[in-house]
């Protein structure tokens, strides 16, 4: 298969016929968007299909995130956008505009100007939002390159805070009493049952009992954060804290930029017990059958025993990333080492490894990919994931003065996000920043086409550029680097793969210094009875090889609850279709089935879509979808046939 490249999107001046860069100021610009909102809630008003086409540049990307599809999607040129609006404007009946006066005149690069144009409007059943990004013309006009249009709130059923909050005094023993009977369901089953109680689980459940819509949370561990103290001690967030606050409940003032892991269990048990959310710990889903009336019969064994059967419409997996099954590679001659072998999952501290050689094998931060045409063979289905970071562990022992070398088999990008934070996102998460709302809402109005058509190109350069030393720094111990999928940083890393990156936080000095030392020259051949042998004859010695190589893929997880045929029936859980979507926040093919995962911020502001969407089933407001492909033969275009290539 021939590798798929992305065209270039970036409506540069010279691409849209203009001779100079206009000279915008706040003035002229507010009067153009305001024009142009005019014209365009005119013709959406009278359903005017030719007359918004006018608006649009022939190839602007029109992404929808439930407001008036009740899927996300994007829509690539006229050719598409036209037949979307024909169908859906009849059917979900865009009304109420409203305009907002936020307009924001944008230069993010010298041959690129936009006007941010934010606004609302109503339809059938929601309040929603529009951003759009209008860019000049050779004719003189402005028209829009990118439009999002966003849905914020269901018509009739308002979340329940603010001035939707209790309103009533209610007595201590009563409430009490109250959140005894909500939480045991004793006589009841809940509308929503969610498997899983990190940090997707809790933030789903959050909105959903804000929407008055009942939901239990199961989750395997003693307690609620559990998944996060069970992990290496050293582990702390890369993402600094107004990236992650979760909904309803932001981090207080003096939190620190990065949360430890620690300190991100408690919050986490502290956010599900401030929120009154429905959580049975130390319980175990035994498995989901759905019915011809297309419930869901879920068995749930609590910690003594008892086995509680529920009938849910809705059944959620929000477990994380793979299938929490360790993936071990299997590289021949194991049982002939006479060290310790383990999964990275079971790495603590660096106290039990003082005085040994130590070999890691992995370089991610999140994830490693592994092709199945390797030389080696691993355990593991075509790609593996890890939350056990490779780097992380190296630099933990290496901190302790124990002899560790990484084994690095391809080119990995690094990069520090905290020093390049204010180009990677800091404008809109950062002190002084919008609020999380409007932050989540301008950040996801950018069309994966868009960001993978040049734009994350752009600021991946850029980011590096500002990193030159230690980028040289690296390259000159021999370690090798890339700038990520095509090129694209850690966007299509993430979304392809789960990782393959390693946001430097402190490991990347400690290669330069040679205190990790790194292994990269040879693929691994068989284990010896004191370490390593390579393909070039080389050798390693080790008294203790940990393997940072992942889980499985979650459909191994679907079928043990659920069955093969309904495993079987799921989308793709990484990688992009031909409108550049995940199938992550998406209903699936079966009905009232969905997958919950995402760092904290795509959690936050998609976990309201889901929420939102089983309130509108619940309420049977939903009469009109404009859906993609969802089943298990989607398109996948940028899946192994684009090569990553090693900067030089």
């Amino acid at each position: 298969m021939e590798p798929i490249f992305p065209k270039f999107r970036i409506p540069t001046i010279d691409r849209l016929g203009v001779s100079c860069m206009p000279n915008v100021t706040e003035t002229t610009g507010t009067k153009i968007a305001k024009d142009w909102f005019d014209a365009f809630s005119a013709f959406a008003q009278v359903q005017d299909v030719t007359g918004m086409e006018g608006l649009l540049c022939d190839d602007a990307l029109w992404r929808d995130v439930y407001a008036l599809t009740w899927d996300i999607r994007t829509f690539d040129g006229l050719t598409h956008i036209r037949p979307f609006l024909n169908t859906q404007l009849q059917a979900m009946t865009m009304h109420s505009f409203n305009w907002r006066n936020f307009v924001r005149v944008q230069k993010p690069y010298p041959d690129l100007a936009w006007l941010v144009v934010m606004f609302g409007f109503e339809t059938n059943v929601g309040l929603c939002s529009v951003i759009a990004r209008l860019v000049p013309t050779g004719t003189g006009e402005w028209k829009a390159y990118t439009v999002f249009t966003n849905l914020e709130n269901l018509r009739g059923f308002p979340e329940l805070i603010c001035r939707s909050r209790q309103q009533a005094r209610v007595a201590a023993s009563v409430w009490r009493d109250q959140r005894e009977e909500e939480s045991r369901f004793a006589e009841s089953n809940p509308s929503v049952l969610i498997v899983g109680g990190g940090q997707s689980g809790l933030s789903l459940a959050a909105r959903l009992k804000y929407l008055d819509v009942s939901t239990l949370v199961i989750e395997k561990d003693a307690r609620i954060g559990d998944s996060w103290r069970n992990r290496y001690d050293s582990l702390c967030l890369h993402f600094p804290i107004w990236y992650d606050n979760m909904p309803y409940l932001p981090f207080p003032q003096t939190w620190p930029k990065y949360s430890p892991g620690l300190k991100m269990a408690d919050w986490l048990e502290h956010y599900a017990n401030i929120l009154e959310l429905n959580v049975w710990t130390s319980s175990t889903v035994l498995d989901a059958v759905q019915h011809k009336d297309e419930t869901w019969t879920v068995r749930v064994q609590k910690a003594n025993g008892v086995i509680r059967v529920f009938n849910v419409n809705h059944f959620v997996i929000a477990t994380g990333q793979g299938d929490g099954v360790p993936r071990m590679p299997s590289i021949p001659k194991m049982n002939s080492f006479r060290g310790e072998i383990l999964h990275s999952s079971k790495y603590k501290r660096p106290s039990a490894f003082v005085g040994k050689k130590v070999i890691v094998i992995g370089t991610g931060n999140s994830g490693i990919f592994f092709p199945p045409s390797e030389t080696l063979t691993w355990a593991a289905e075509d790609s593996s994931f890890s939350t056990y970071a490779g780097h992380d562990i190296a630099a933990d022992l290496a901190r302790e003065k124990i002899d560790v070398t990484m084994y690095q088999r391809s080119a990995t990008l690094v990069m520090n996000l905290d020093k390049g934070w204010d180009l990677f996102a800091g404008p809109l998460y950062g002190e002084g920043s919008p609020p999380n709302e409007i932050a989540d809402q301008l950040s996801h109005s950018v069309p994966h086409l868009l960001l993978e058509g040049g734009l994350a190109q752009r600021g991946t350069e850029a980011i590096l550029a500002s990193q030159k030393d230690m980028q040289d720094a690296l390259k000159s111990v021999g370690f090798k680097l890339n700038n990520g999928v095509l090129g694209a940083g850690i966007l299509l890393n993430l979304k392809q793969k789960g990782g393959g990156h390693y946001f430097d936080v402190g490991a990347s000095q400690l290669i330069v210094d040679g205190d990790i030392k790194i292994k990269n020259d040879s693929a691994i051949l068989e284990f010896e009875e004191h370490g390593l042998t390579f393909a070039d004859g080389s050798h390693l010695e080790a008294d203790a090889i940990i393997c940072a190589t992942g889980g499985g893929d979650v459909h191994q997880f679907i079928s043990q609850l659920c069955g093969e045929s309904v495993a079987s029936e799921c989308p793709p859980l990484f990688g992009v279709n031909e409108e550049g979507e995940m199938t992550w926040f998406r209903p699936f093919p079966r009905k009232g089935l969905w997958y919950m995962h995402g760092n904290l911020s795509l959690t936050r502001f998609h976990s309201k879509h889901v929420a939102m969407y089983i309130k509108a089933m619940e309420e049977n407001l939903i009469t009109s979808r404009y859906a993609s492909n969802m089943g298990p033969n989607c398109i996948q275009l940028r899946q192994l046939e684009l090569p990553q290539v090693d900067r030089v």
